[in-house]
């Protein structure tokens, strides 16, 4: 130790002059060939340190040095700071090409050492997020007949997926086949970059790929690709999966119960997610912080709140410590049975176990306290986020905007537009949605039209709900011309791809507008037109449209309707036999058809 301390001092001396630097390379070899690799490394630092300026012969050396001893991260470390420009070099040296040249001409190429050089490069490209500089060195040592192994590979793939280019590692995984030393994490990289690339099909490509070549599949593969099927909506595959891995003994983790029981009720197959639940805890796994909200979140969706508030009793008796998503969670399950004052009182409860309310947590309050009335509750704490550190967002204002709206306080709605715009918030189509349907309500039609002209003058795309807001307003009043002119706006939307469809809440608008002015021909032609665009009409459609023929005296085609909802299994109710009845009898009854 005493003579390599003593080879930096001497080398600290002979730097200070210019004309002793060549020298002192030729020196600085000889040393770090008679010291252990890991000194030699130091010593060939401190120089770097003192602003030595290396040639592609020394920093060669080095490497060659550290790969032969298989020090391959040193190596890759000291490739970083040669790409990033961080050696001192006689001659621009930031291309690792120049390196593999000067191990050719200097014969330090054999292929182990060789193939360890292009490994090294690869992984400090890929330490440094370059994708395209990794890929161009892994195809010129594929180029070269080296055998890539999985280490460098893999490391390759998970930079691709990661900056998004899913198909250049589709391309560079599908033909790596007797190209390049894959394992079982190589697979488990591709199956989940498939998954999150939302290519499914592919994913069991890679799968069956890897039974193909003999390796077992593990806990993470199976898991990653069960996650795939829930993200794609296919949880009975994923229950397939998870079933086959107990065949197989593999024992499902926190993660794969976690990914199937969020699947489950996204699905809404409420009873398999609980079910999934209770095994887990009954195979001695402790469920984590996901897996109890995801559950507190079915239970309170459910209206199981007093179930949801045992559950987070037990998290503390298990210690799992509980996150703002939890309470966030109750808080909403309680505001929508409408204890709103049992649920701002676990806000106390969050900050005593040094939790702070976030945006989400005022907003659920918020909106609790508007659903039961109480508006200047809401405006309390829409001016406690503000106090609190936060920003109100579009999804506050929307609130506060729906709540004063169907109290029927459009100015103070108003005002309220106004200030989130005076904030830079700019109103959506829900924004404008519900003012919309605000001004209908109180018969300011003309008020209503205003905004949805603000709506298409913004750039907002108008969807079912704005229209069939306007059309069901027209149809109220009787003013069907206007409400057909934007049902048939809808109609030429449709035809153009705009996804503007009407739907049957819309089309029992039309229906019921109709048969109120006594048009029954129209509302049977709506009808048809229903049928037509492959919907099925529901039982409300029909007893409209037979109630508006049978006050018209149209009694064969009121029969025929009746007749047709048998067919598609709509059972009539008494009440349509009667009103056919009666009309058939012709007794010239005025039907209410509403």
């Amino acid at each position: 130790m005493a003579s390599h301390w003593n080879t930096h001092s001497t080398l600290s001396r002979r730097m200070q002059t210019s004309a002793s630097r060549q020298l002192l390379l030729v020196v600085l070899q000889s040393r770090m060939v008679k010291i252990p690799p890991p000194q030699a490394l130091s010593l060939f630092n401190f120089t770097l340190d003192n602003d030595l300026q290396h040639t592609h012969q020394s920093i060669s050396f080095i490497l060659h040095l550290l790969l032969s001893s298989s020090l391959t991260s040193q190596a890759e470390s000291l490739i970083l700071r040669l790409i990033s420009g961080r050696i001192n070099s006689s001659s621009p040296f930031n291309d690792p090409s120049s390196l593999l040249q000067f191990f050719t001409h200097q014969n330090l190429d054999r292929d182990p050492i060789r193939r360890a050089l292009y490994e090294a490069i690869i992984n400090a490209y890929v330490q440094s997020r370059l994708p395209e500089k990794a890929l161009c060195y892994f195809n010129r040592m594929i180029d070269e007949g080296l055998v890539p192994r999985s280490h460098a590979f893999n490391g390759l793939l998970i930079l691709l997926m990661k900056t998004c280019n899913f198909e250049t590692a589709w391309r560079v995984f599908s033909g790596s086949k007797g190209q390049v030393e894959l394992d079982v994490y190589s697979f488990g990289i591709m199956i989940k970059g498939c998954c999150e690339a939302n290519e499914l099909a592919k994913a069991f490509e890679v799968f069956d790929q890897l039974r193909e070549v003999g390796m077992p599949a593990n806990v993470v593969l199976y898991t990653s690709l069960i996650d795939g099927c829930c993200k794609n909506g296919d949880v009975h595959r994923a229950k397939d999966l998870f079933m086959r891995m107990e065949e197989l003994g593999l024992v499902a983790n926190q993660h794969t119960y976690t990914v199937l029981i969020n699947g489950f009720f996204k699905k809404g197959l409420r009873k398999d997610g609980f079910w999934l639940f209770e095994r887990m805890k009954e195979c001695g796994i402790l469920p984590n912080i996901y897996a109890y909200n995801s559950i507190l979140n079915a239970l309170c969706n459910c209206g199981k709140v007093s179930r949801a508030f045992l559950l987070f009793d037990e998290m503390s008796e298990r210690g799992v410590t509980c996150n703002a998503v939890t309470y966030n969670t109750l808080i909403g399950g309680l505001c929508r049975e409408k204890k709103v004052s049992e649920a701002e009182k676990l806000i106390s409860q969050m900050r005593r176990r040094g939790l702070s309310p976030n945006l989400i947590t005022y907003n659920i309050l918020i909106d609790g306290f508007c659903g039961v009335g109480n508006l200047d509750k809401a405006l309390s704490l829409f001016h406690q986020i503000m106090s609190n550190g936060h920003l109100p967002s579009l999804v506050t204002y929307n609130i506060l905007i729906s709540g004063f709206s169907k109290d029927r306080n459009l100015t103070m709605a108003s005002n309220l537009l106004r200030e989130m715009e005076a904030r830079g918030i700019h109103p959506s189509k829900v924004t404008y949605t519900i003012l919309i349907d605000a001004f209908i309500r109180s018969d300011e039609m003309g008020k209503a039209f205003e905004i949805y002209s603000s709506m298409l003058k913004a750039g907002l795309a108008v969807d079912v709900c704005t229209i069939g807001a306007l059309i069901n307003g027209l149809c109220a009043r009787g003013n069907m011309k206007e409400a057909s002119r934007l049902f048939t706006t809808m109609a030429e939307r449709q035809r153009q791809q705009q996804q503007l469809k009407p739907n049957d809440v819309i089309y029992n608008m039309m229906i019921r507008g109709y048969c109120k002015e006594r048009n029954s021909y129209k509302a049977l032609k709506l009808l048809r037109q229903m049928r037509e665009n492959g919907m099925v009409p529901n039982a409300a459609s029909y007893r409209l449209t037979i109630g508006g023929l049978c006050s018209d005296g149209k009694c064969k085609e009121a029969e025929l309707l009746v007749g047709e909802m048998q067919n598609l299994g709509l059972k009539p109710t008494v009440f349509i036999y009667d009103m056919v009845s009666l009309a058939r009898d012709g007794e010239g009854l005025k039907v209410n058809s509403g």
